[in-house]
């Protein structure tokens, strides 16, 4: 029987108490996903404008400060995913919780731009620490396989509902106390999470650790990082990340450059957030009877073909509607996808090391696309060239998810589970 380095019973625990524990901290790790999503992450575009007015600067110096922030959780991508691999998330996910509710108290006091930065960037090293990367690692590491898709699903079918959550809550406290008081508020929200992970994330089982099962681990992950299969997720994913962080960007001003009122391209837009919770619970659905691969490839292509239909019909109030909902059944898929097929794919005891190499370049793509998207609007005139490159990279995602299949695992890869 093989144990986790990441909980506190063997790995793959079916027994009635093992299930029980682990439900507790698949719980946990939800809320903290959906209150750590919303401070950290979503606030911070509701918060753009009046940041911009006191600071006295432009919206892009401001930007550029959450570029950073992406930047600084991508810098750190991997040696986290190797501590999580070493000594579990219960320590590092509970020091980046309590990081982010203090960064978000000294938020509240800045009044220059570099302060902001800095500020941005320890946002960035607690986002590392605290959220999905972390997460999911903590999950792979409590899980048996068989229950390892329904407890993802779990923890982000709720914390898929941060921005409807923390997007209107942060706006109602910034018109009605100021941003500086609605930092304070987010900082004591974000508070909450440090005792949900110190109690409830358990402690790892102190593996031995000896120059052969360093050697045995550094050879599984150069095992994984020959195998052309990981090249061809690690390019799906990262088109596919390109793809979603241009049109989430761009999406309410093609719509308005179409015609449609701002309120309406709000709306519309909007929808993003609950049909990524659609289609993840559909997708997990299609698991069940399908490879997940092919399941990914598939609703990814789907996305590149409402992404290339959108320019066409996006000027109609049904055919906006109707491909943003093409677009967005996929809007999620990717982030329960990866470490199901992670998992599935190599030893689950090397997980986190391997997706925070796969997060690096996601994550480049992340901060990189948006701004792309912008210039080449800017040199053609259009949105239209936006969408078809949006398509484009969908395309490129599904065929190389798709292309996986050709390529099995070399046997000794394969996550190791207790018989």
């Amino acid at each position: 029987m093989t144990t986790s380095p990441t909980t506190d019973v063997p790995a793959g625990d079916t027994s009635a108490g093992g299930d029980r524990r682990g439900r507790t901290t698949v719980a946990a790790l939800a809320i903290t996903q959906t209150i750590g999503y919303g401070t950290l992450y979503y606030a911070f575009a509701v918060l753009l404008t009046p940041l911009t007015a006191d600071l006295n600067t432009s919206t892009t110096a401001v930007t550029g400060a959450f570029t950073v922030s992406i930047l600084a959780s991508a810098a750190l991508a991997v040696p986290i995913g190797r501590w999580l691999d070493h000594h579990g998330g219960r320590a590092l996910m509970t020091a980046g919780s309590a990081a982010g509710a203090l960064l978000l108290l000294l938020f509240s006091h800045i009044d220059q731009l570099w302060q902001l930065y800095a500020v941005q960037v320890g946002i960035g090293v607690a986002c590392a620490a605290s959220l999905y990367e972390a997460a999911f690692a903590v999950v792979i590491a409590l899980t048996s396989p068989e229950r390892r898709a329904n407890s993802l699903l779990a923890v982000t079918i709720v914390a898929g509902f941060s921005s409807t959550v923390f997007l209107p809550l942060t706006g109602w406290l910034a018109n009605a106390h100021g941003w500086r008081t609605t930092l304070l508020v987010l900082a004591a929200l974000q508070a909450v999470t440090v005792p949900l992970h110190a109690l409830l994330v358990r402690r790892p089982v102190r593996r031995t650790r000896s120059r052969r099962t360093t050697a045995a681990d550094n050879a599984a992950v150069q095992a994984a990082l020959t195998d052309p299969g990981f090249w061809l997720l690690a390019l799906g994913f990262t088109a596919h990340t390109a793809a979603i962080s241009a049109l989430t960007v761009h999406l309410i001003a093609a719509l308005v450059s179409w015609g449609h009122q701002p309120a309406f391209a709000a709306t519309v837009a909007g929808l993003l957030g609950v049909l990524s919770v659609a289609g993840r619970l559909l997708a997990t659905g299609l698991q069940r009877r399908h490879r997940t691969t092919t399941v990914t490839a598939a609703v990814f292509a789907v996305q590149a073909a409402a992404a290339l239909l959108l320019p066409v019909v996006g000027a109609t109030t049904g055919g906006a509607i109707g491909a943003v909902i093409g677009f967005g059944l996929g809007f999620g898929v990717a982030t329960i996808a990866k470490p199901v097929i992670l998992a599935e794919r190599y030893d689950a005891n090397r997980y986190a090391t391997l997706a925070g190499i796969l997060v690096v370049p996601m994550t480049l793509a992340k901060a990189a696309s948006p701004l792309a998207a912008a210039a080449l609007q800017a040199a053609t005139g259009s949105y239209i060239p936006v969408l078809a490159a949006a398509a484009t990279c969908c395309a490129v995602a599904a065929a190389a998810i798709a292309a996986v299949i050709y390529h099995p695992a070399a046997s000794g890869n394969r996550t190791r589970t207790s018989p």
